[in-house]
């Protein structure tokens, strides 16, 4: 059974920084690759950044340079640390995983920016 379980959202103010995780089955963890999706405010849920199960990494360009992802394979748990946030950041985070298509999803966690 696929399972993907978000932490570690909540309030932090602009310029702070906040450490996601996503505790994955084994199953998903081996999937060729994993990601996060956010969906903020009225917007359509878009890529933040994907990690391949080789450990190659790919970045919107929204968040390059600000956001790293990474994964232990010893714990099966992605991670996105997320820093100088802005308020534009402010969503839902999704992690996700897939073989072919992005079929796998986590029930999210809220990240909101703000003063």
């Amino acid at each position: 059974q696929v399972q993907l379980v978000e932490s570690g959202g909540g309030l932090v103010q602009p310029g702070g920084s906040l450490k996601l995780s996503c505790a994955a089955s084994e199953s998903a963890f081996n999937m060729n690759a994993m990601g996060w999706y956010r969906q903020g405010p009225g917007k359509q849920r878009e890529l933040v950044a994907i990690i391949t199960r080789g450990g190659s990494t790919h970045y919107t360009d929204l968040v390059k340079d600000r956001f790293v992802i990474s994964k232990d394979n010893a714990k099966n748990t992605m991670y996105l640390q997320m820093n100088n946030l802005k308020p534009e950041d402010t969503a839902v985070y999704y992690c996700a995983a897939r073989n072919v298509e992005w079929d796998y999803w986590g029930q999210g966690t809220q990240v909101t920016v703000s003063s």
